[in-house]
């Protein structure tokens, strides 16, 4: 009988203890899924209130249909056609330090590719046969038909296709930390749905809001570091953006036998301290020697070189280009 009444008591404390920690699971749950509905619902608005507050720059031209935003500076001869890394929110803001040492000896023309900063989205595959071809309709579009070619990052990858597509029109290329087309590594599956689940649930704003202003420790004004996370937050991670980062492997895997034209100006300036690429700088060197007027400058600082070096950038350019010709 007492061995009874104890299974019995050790039932009711079993179901209570159950019980207990059902509904700790079910509060923390609840708690999250509250969580997660707020901060969704203040992205949202935020969203809608911030765009608001976006100031339209440069001009739109015309391309295949779309409208692409394009930043003109400067009233220089020479032209430079400026092509943004991957996924830099607002290319002519990022750019603005370089474009401002260059702008007054140069005409400067910064491109925001579809998906980018101010120009519109896109459906066409985000392929580099594409990509290449709707800049040039862009440079097309504003009648310039001799200019230097110079790019941040995968622009690199870009780069090398273009110059090789309209080697009549580039009169050189520079690369800002550039991307090299046999570089190893651009095989690897991105977590896609992961990096639009944060975007779009909000999440992506959270975080920027913990880790702090990117732009903070930069020599931008106050007006442009604002301009630059309100266009950030509409931007990042939009359909066009992930397509391109879909197409990354595949992109780097058809472009890797490419070589520039032996003939063509080369200069490149190169992360020195790329902690995570040891033969960054060796493949920049071959890059450089693939030209009869290659020239590699080893920088030290972030891979976005132009935010820290740009008036070095500036004037080791001046001096390649017053050389060259």
């Amino acid at each position: 009988m007492t061995k009874t009444v104890e299974i019995k008591k050790n039932g009711i404390k079993n179901r209570k203890k159950r019980n207990l920690w059902l509904k700790i699971i079910g509060g923390i749950f609840g708690a999250l899924v509250l969580f997660m509905g707020i901060v969704f619902v203040v992205n949202a608005i935020s969203n809608g209130v911030e765009k608001k507050k976006i100031e339209p720059y440069g001009q739109y031209v015309n391309v295949d249909g779309k409208k692409m935003n394009v930043l003109i500076q400067g009233s220089g001869e020479q032209a430079i056609v400026l092509l943004p890394g991957q996924g830099t929110p607002s290319p002519a803001l990022d750019f603005k330090l370089l474009i401002d040492e260059l702008s007054p000896n140069y005409k400067i023309v910064a491109i925001e590719p579809f998906g980018y900063g101010l120009s519109d989205e896109t459906e066409k595959e985000r392929t580099t046969e594409n990509v290449v071809s709707e800049v040039h309709e862009a440079v097309q579009q504003l009648g310039i038909d001799r200019y230097v070619l110079m790019g941040h990052s995968i622009a690199g990858l870009y780069g090398v296709s273009y110059v090789n597509n309209y080697p009549d029109e580039v009169l050189a290329f520079v690369g800002i930390d550039s991307s090299v087309p046999n570089q190893p590594g651009m095989d690897v599956k991105l977590p896609l749905k992961s990096m639009q689940f944060l975007q779009e649930s909000g999440l992506m704003r959270l975080l920027k809001k913990v880790s702090g202003d990117p732009y903070g420790a930069l020599a931008f004004d106050e007006h442009t570091k604002e301009q630059m996370n309100l266009i950030s937050n509409q931007v990042t991670s939009n359909p066009t953006m992930m397509d391109e980062l879909r197409h990354l492997g595949s992109n780097f895997k058809n472009g890797e036998q490419l070589t520039y034209p032996h003939d063509l100006p080369l200069l490149l300036f190169v992360q020195s301290n790329n902690e995570h690429n040891e033969q960054w700088v060796p493949l920049h060197e071959e890059q450089a020697k693939q030209s009869a007027q290659g020239k590699m400058i080893p920088m030290e600082g972030s891979h976005y070189l132009h935010h820290t070096k740009f008036k070095e950038i500036a004037e080791e350019f001046k001096a390649y280009m017053n050389q060259i010709q």
